[in-house]
């Protein structure tokens, strides 16, 4: 996770950008089969594909920006914890019943999310710290 972790802020925005999309797009477009594959509802896939078309135009805005918006950076992390909260409550739940590959699915795209959370606010608290003007010792 070094070199991860050493990620500057356009490239996480970026990489989440391209993952949620290719994410988005897939469950827009297959949500019957994964529906089928997952035993998950198609409409919940289908929602949750189309709620991420706002969210990856804001990435995409937000990183090729001349200067990334710091307030921004800390609403995108916060709404990639709240998709990961989401997508726990969904298990737990009980409002869905998927099977063995569906409970993988949902985890394993919580898990994606949340470690774009953490490079995010890693970037976000190394580019702050650098931003800060060097203190003077006295």
């Amino acid at each position: 996770m070094s070199f991860l972790g050493h990620l500057s802020l356009r490239p996480t925005l970026l990489i989440d950008a391209i993952a949620s999309g290719t994410s988005g797009l897939l469950l827009l477009v297959a949500a019957r089969p994964l529906a089928e594959l997952f035993d998950l509802p198609a409409a919940l896939l289908r929602a949750s594909g189309a709620s991420m078309v706002p969210f990856i135009a804001f990435l995409v805005v937000l990183a090729t920006r001349d200067v990334v918006s710091h307030l921004a950076v800390k609403l995108v992390v916060a709404f990639n914890l709240a998709w990961v909260a989401a997508s726990v409550l969904l298990l737990v739940s009980g409002w869905v019943d998927p099977n063995g590959l569906g409970y993988a699915f949902v985890i394993a795209q919580a898990a994606a999310v949340a470690l774009f959370a953490q490079l995010q606010a890693t970037a976000l608290s190394r580019e702050s710290r650098s931003d800060e003007p060097d203190a003077v010792l006295a």
